[in-house]
């Protein structure tokens, strides 16, 4: 069985980073280990809530790991929250290697989150250049570009975005919550290395959720080292998180808590056991 190592946070109650990213990708039937970023007592989409820094654990950990001969054949990062973070990250990968995922959580439309700056993003970019697959929304690609965001946009434009993230060095990168119709949301992807575009949209729900972005990275890392093709593995996030947020409609506490992604499950177990 392959082992993934997550990088980022975990919220006690909710469900996003560590709490989706565990499960999905056990359920996906590979090994998950984590290393946690910071603790939190609730994610942030509830009005309060505690915050706990974990930096300093991160270099002890990844010396255990090392002591112990412990290996992974893919690292997954998700929200990192500082240049610290960044910097363990780079460290950690060059001192372990294997298949390097990374979502650069930094912001969603337009604006970057609370605490980033333009600087952090530059130097978002710079690890991003030594990942086999990132996964960007186009907020994040457009600071790490330093290009204007946009709301509207053709296939064209997107085609030209991805392509300026493989002019800084980024092998493949999936850029994430696009849509060319208004009843359709999915991915567009650039392969510097095929020099090939791939994409793939599903059906576009009218209420979006906390976490959906951890569900989908959770789910293409899952299917893809689980075998399949990093096309394949980005079609069935899609799918998957679709029937998350089918299964959720029914939930009263959906907002605040996440989807429901543990009823969607099954799904993503049945297709993968198909493939």
């Amino acid at each position: 069985m392959k082992r993934i190592i997550t990088i980022q946070d975990i919220s006690c109650v909710g469900r996003c980073s560590l709490t989706v990213a565990l499960p999905i990708i056990s359920a996906a039937g590979v090994e998950c280990a984590i290393l946690p970023t910071a603790l939190l007592s609730t994610h942030t989409a509830f009005d309060k809530f505690t915050f706990r820094d974990l930096t300093d654990e991160i270099q002890p950990i990844s010396d255990t790991f090392s002591e112990l001969g412990i290996g992974f054949d893919a690292i997954y990062t998700g929200y990192l929250g500082s240049f610290e973070q960044l910097r363990l990250v780079e460290k950690f990968y060059d001192r372990f290697g294997g298949t390097f995922f990374i979502d650069p959580v930094m912001g969603d439309y337009g604006k970057l989150y609370k605490g980033f700056t333009q600087e952090f993003a530059d130097e978002m970019a710079k690890l991003c250049t030594k990942a086999d697959l990132i996964m960007p929304n186009l907020t994040e690609a457009s600071y790490m570009l330093h290009i204007p965001y946009r709301e509207e946009y053709d296939e064209a434009y997107i085609r030209e975005v991805l392509l300026k993230l493989a002019e800084l060095g980024v092998k493949r990168a999936a850029l994430t919550g696009i849509s060319f119709k208004p009843d359709e949301i999915g991915y567009y992807m650039y392969d510097s290395v095929s020099g090939r575009f791939s994409s793939y949209f599903g059906r576009r729900m009218p209420e979006s959720y906390h976490g959906t972005g951890d569900v989908f990275a959770s789910a293409a890392l899952g299917a893809h080292m689980r075998g399949l093709s990093i096309d394949e593995a980005l079609k069935t996030a899609v799918d998957f998180t679709l029937e998350c947020i089918v299964k959720t409609q029914s939930d009263p506490d959906r907002r605040d808590y996440g989807v429901s992604f543990e009823l969607a499950l099954p799904m993503l177990v049945n297709r993968l056991n198909r493939e």
